[in-house]
């Protein structure tokens, strides 16, 4: 199964460069393209003001965020949670330099881009020329923006799996996944892969309804009854004398 993180960020500008500092990142653990309730959340002190633009893009204030861990303190644990996997994000170099930014100035290695996947080059390379922010995909793909007035990192990580999803062949690929999930299944049963039950589960029928049953069966459905195919030795055929 192949997991991946959806992530998103958001920050007090456009370039950590010039001093701009991530403040909130939201990620989410997706397997074969599908959430597994997974999440990783955090906000983060910025140890600096927050311009007006971007309080009104996401709505974090200096004085909320005023107190929250700093970025280095929730480094090994955003870790631990990406692990090994591909990380997904809308126009992924913007947060990738954030990301990348804050882990290199407290000593981590940062993920190399070749780990990123940027869901914006796959819309415009589907819907060239057209307008594909993560609001605008939405939209087209009629996934509800009813959950947030303003943008959150945690929230859109939601959002942009499941435009995720649509880039990748939408709903039939969903369906296709849970089919092959399905078959897996009944082919681990059939192959005894799950092994007999520890203690057998007691019949909730008595011996006489049983009885009932098999007498109807034998005499009414006989040779096309499809209980026969479940080996029901009270349908067994009479041994020969």
């Amino acid at each position: 199964m192949a997991r991946e993180i959806i992530l998103d960020t958001e920050t007090t500008g456009f370039d950590p460069k010039t001093g701009d500092r991530l403040v909130e990142i939201g990620c989410i653990e997706v397997v074969d393209f599908m959430p597994t309730g997974r999440s990783f959340h955090e906000y983060c002190d910025p140890l600096r003001d927050m311009p007006a633009e971007a309080e009104k893009v996401h709505g974090l204030s200096a004085a909320f965020l005023t107190g929250k861990p700093k970025f280095h303190e929730i480094a090994d644990k955003f870790l631990e949670f990406v692990g090994d996997s591909v990380v997904v994000a809308h126009n992924a170099a913007f947060d990738r330099s954030f990301v990348n930014f804050e882990l290199e100035k407290c000593g981590r290695a940062p993920l190399p881009e070749e780990r990123w996947i940027d869901t914006l080059a796959m819309a415009k390379k589907r819907f060239p020329g057209m307008y594909n922010s993560l609001d605008a995909l939405c939209k087209r793909f009629k996934i509800s923006l009813d959950s947030r007035d303003k943008h959150g990192a945690l929230i859109d990580s939601h959002l942009l799996a499941e435009v995720y999803l649509e880039l990748q062949g939408g709903k039939e690929r969903a369906l296709e996944l849970t089919h092959a999930v399905a078959v897996n299944a009944v082919s681990a049963a059939r192959a005894g892969g799950y092994g007999a039950r520890p203690r057998p589960l007691p019949f909730r029928s008595t011996d006489a309804e049983r009885a009932v049953h098999a007498d109807w069966v034998k005499s009414t459905l006989k040779d096309k009854a499809v209980w026969l195919k479940f080996d029901l030795p009270e349908l067994a055929p009479p041994a020969a004398e």
